[in-house]
């Protein structure tokens, strides 16, 4: 592997691109000097927005003026054509000219056209859509978030060992410990896919990972487990009821403390305990998600997110690529 990591951006997904696309590279590169970033997009615009921020060295801009737009389904995205700057990006990577591709745009066609471009990678029947979580104790990896809404169990107990490689590539020196998103924790809860993935996990004993039987709903965050596996349908569903909850806290917060004056005072006594309290919720520091099983990494990032939040999601690029994320699947599928 290369010293320098290429990444391949489409530039012309999500929000307020190309823009945040453009100043969340130029974010990114001032901490990260051996990445190379080639973009694909309108090269008329992206210049203008590049030109004397960014050495030329450290990027290539491939001009398309066509683009998947968010309102597109995912097979309409796909059919745009091969000049899109999402198909071009994806391109790159399928022709081994980039190490690793990323977009904010269109969720559902990037992965028809991954899935068109990209193989599977041996013994692995369905890729999965994964992302990072906080917890109490750090982060998690939680997978599938939506790609599958149903999965057998050879699909989730491959989710299992994607997951678990995902979360070492991350963070090498921690032991992973899986655990299945179940409606009990008892072992005779949930349908029988879940039962018989059970099975499997506690039969199949694992060196790379540690497996920690069922978790209920309301312990995702406690972090006593570190990858949480499920069918995309529940995932996302887990997902965004997280994000619910989460907008809900802040708000409520944020209304009580600026309400009436004893709150302002309040707010104005704790501002560096409200401030550490407002960074962990924040969702630009976990953008991110990752679609694993393809034999590439492919990177989302959220659409509306900010350019903070896309240089966040440039660094997970980056440590996948690192951590040999492709590799470690394949050495645990076997």
């Amino acid at each position: 592997m290369s010293s320098i990591i290429k990444i391949a951006v489409d530039a012309m997904g999500g929000d307020n691109s190309p823009q945040k696309i453009v100043n969340g590279i130029i974010h990114h590169h001032k901490s990260n000097k051996n990445v190379f970033y080639k973009l694909f997009g309108d090269q008329n615009v992206i210049k203008n927005l590049i030109d004397g921020k960014l050495d030329n060295s450290n990027y290539d801009i491939v001009n398309t003026i066509e683009k998947v737009s968010s309102e597109d389904s995912p097979l309409g995205g796909a059919k745009k054509g091969k000049n899109t700057s999402m198909w071009l990006a994806v391109e790159s990577v399928k022709n081994k000219d980039c190490d690793i591709v990323i977009s904010a745009g269109n969720t559902g066609a990037l992965l028809v056209i991954s899935k068109l471009n990209l193989k599977m990678i041996e013994n692995i029947d369905k890729p999965a859509l994964s992302a990072l979580w906080p917890n109490k104790k750090g982060m998690s990896v939680v997978l599938d978030l939506g790609a599958n809404i149903e999965c057998s169990s050879k699909n989730l107990f491959d989710f299992s060992i994607m997951g678990a490689s995902l979360y070492k590539s991350l963070y090498p020196s921690e032991m992973p410990k899986v655990a299945l998103l179940n409606i009990g924790s008892e072992e005779l809860k949930g349908n029988e896919t879940i039962k018989e993935t059970f099975k499997i996990l506690n039969e199949k004993k694992n060196n790379d990972f540690n497996f920690a039987g069922f978790i209920e709903g309301d312990e995702l965050m406690n972090g006593n487990v570190n990858v949480i596996v499920s069918d995309g349908f529940t995932g996302n569903v887990a997902l965004k009821t997280a994000e619910g909850t989460a907008n809900f806290i802040t708000s409520e917060l944020k209304k009580a403390l600026s309400g009436n004056l004893i709150g302002k005072i309040s707010s104005l006594l704790n501002i560096i305990n409200l401030k550490k309290f407002k960074k962990r919720l924040d969702p630009r520091l976990y953008n991110g998600a990752i679609f694993i099983g393809l034999d590439s990494p492919v990177v989302k990032s959220h659409g509306g997110t900010d350019f903070i939040g896309f240089s966040n999601s440039l660094d997970v690029c980056c440590r996948i690529i690192k951590g040999n994320l492709i590799e470690k699947i394949k050495e645990n599928i076997k």
